[in-house]
């Protein structure tokens, strides 16, 4: 989690430290870098993987698109905004996509340069370098091995079979051939499971917010999962449940505003502060903010097909977290009443939007709202997935039915909800089918509306097969299974690396 003890530390000089690194990592490939002059201090050697964690931010809401490729591909979300801003992710949403595309570019861009910052790191505290003690050389050596296996995860879901790169470029290893998959899930699993052996459980003072050991594993977990290693998945959400620490929101909103972002749910949060210079706030509150008063784009607006995902009563209490999540016809948005104006699709996104008394219209794009990458909840829910599709259905519905539980306890805790005090009759019941097919699809309904809008909807259209994601995206123009299951890779790629 990057929080913003180290974003203060940043600001004030480490940042200009991994401003001067950014500037050794962007200079052209001369020769051999030169380790042994930048790596001699404790404190050089952390400016640099403080680098290594910046590209996940969201600063700007165009100069990290994952939410383009994650969501807005996907049968959750649309761009929004006004006709012919950022053309190209209109382009992706109806699957017109050019390797040129900017979302494309874009995303390989940003997270490919986290790679090369990890790499930075490692090779530079080898362990040929004495000049930094054991103990620091591990702790920095484990967040960098973690960021690395967290943006070839990106990376891997995003465009299927690409360049495995390990080490700093140098004028020898630019041109890089792609590699199988299955190489980079492994490559992952290594990373993940060494940084997981190392890393804290917590940290204190002013290191509170890097990476820690429940990152690792709870990253280890997503893999298996998204390799169908069923079991190897099961066994290690469980051991990020073991470690203790972490436990479900009393309230969902909680993982979504500013006041609670640093809670029990979070286990790999992207920080963003409001008011640094340089800027380091949330970006995406004014991209995804309605037009007009609100001072926002429009963009990223939720479908009917994401809204009929979440379950109601007999009675037509609807799950409260769609609320939570999308704004909509008769309801508040924010203390402002919902304008129809604001949407094409008759829905606007709630997660990343601070309300104007947290962050007035002069200062839209400079919110405070962390990411969360992974929560807990993703954790429960990769844990129940896994123990079904291994065929322990009946072990599944413990950690199903405790973020359902969560979800229909809203009414408990939250007095802004109509009859609080009391959950509605009906209202997401515990599940109790052992069904493996029926539990299937449960739980994939589950996962949805509980992670909607999070930026990961379309990797698990893909990963669930050709005949889920042919049905979810049938209304997509041009969709096709086999031609669409991973973004192309980027022109200016193809351009420079001969190796491909």
């Amino acid at each position: 989690m990057l929080k913003k003890y180290i974003y203060i530390a940043l600001s004030a000089g480490i940042l200009l430290s991994a401003a001067s690194c950014k500037k050794i990592l962007d200079q052209p490939v001369l020769g051999d870098y030169p380790q042994d002059k930048y790596f001699t201090s404790v404190a050089n050697a952390n400016a640099a993987v403080n680098a290594a964690y910046v590209p996940l931010t969201f600063v700007s809401g165009t100069g990290n698109p994952i939410w383009v490729l994650g969501d807005v591909s996907s049968d959750d979300a649309v761009k929004g905004g006004l006709p012919g801003d950022q053309a190209d992710y209109d382009q992706i949403d109806v699957f017109n996509i050019l390797n040129n595309n900017s979302a494309v570019e874009g995303v390989w861009a940003r997270y490919y340069d986290g790679v090369l910052k990890a790499n930075f790191v490692l090779n530079g505290l080898a362990n040929a370098n004495t000049a930094i003690p054991e103990a620091s050389r591990t702790l920095i050596t484990a967040q960098a091995k973690f960021l690395r296996a967290y943006y070839y995860f990106i990376l891997t879901n995003c465009y299927g079979n690409i360049p495995l790169r390990l080490n700093v470029a140098t004028a020898d290893n630019t041109q890089s051939p792609i590699v199988p998959q299955t190489q980079i899930f492994a490559q992952i699993e290594k990373d993940c499971t060494e940084a997981s052996a190392a890393l804290p459980s917590t940290w204190s003072g002013a290191d509170l917010g890097r990476v820690t050991k429940g990152a690792a594993l709870a990253l280890l977990a997503k893999s298996y999962l998204f390799e169908q290693k069923y079991a190897q998945a099961a066994a290690t959400a469980q051991q990020v449940e073991a470690l203790g620490i972490y436990s479900l929101t009393p309230k969902f909103t909680d993982n979504f505003s500013a006041t609670t972002k640093n809670n029990t749910e979070a286990i790999f949060s992207i920080l963003h502060t409001a008011g640094l210079n340089p800027k380091q706030g949330n970006g995406l509150n004014q991209s995804f903010a309605p037009r007009g008063a609100l001072n926002g784009y429009g963009f990223f607006l939720p479908t009917q097909s994401l809204v009929d995902n979440f379950e109601k009563t007999a009675s037509g209490v609807v799950d409260p977290r769609l609320d939570y999540t999308v704004g909509r016809a008769g309801q508040s948005f924010f203390g402002t009443p919902f304008d129809p104006s604001w949407t094409s699709t008759g829905y606007v996104t709630k997660k990343q939007i601070q309300p104007l008394t947290e962050i007035p219209a002069a200062t839209r794009g400079d919110g405070n709202l962390n990411v969360e990458a992974i929560r807990f909840a993703d954790v429960l829910l990769i844990e129940a997935e896994a123990l079904n599709e291994s065929g322990n259905s009946t072990a599944a519905l413990i950690p199903l039915n405790k973020v359902r539980k969560r979800a229909r306890e809203s009414y408990l805790y939250d007095n802004t909800l109509t009859g609080a005090g009391t959950v509605p009759a009906g209202l997401l019941p515990d599940v109790t089918t052992t069904s493996q097919t029926q539990l299937r699809d449960i739980i994939r309904r589950e996962r949805r509306s509980e992670l909607a809008l999070e930026f990961q909807r379309y990797f698990d259209i893909i990963r669930y097969g050709s005949t889920y994601a042919s049905n979810a995206l049938r209304d997509k123009p041009n969709f096709n299974y086999n031609n669409n299951r991973f973004f192309p890779i980027p022109a200016s790629e193809r351009s420079t690396n001969k190796g491909l």
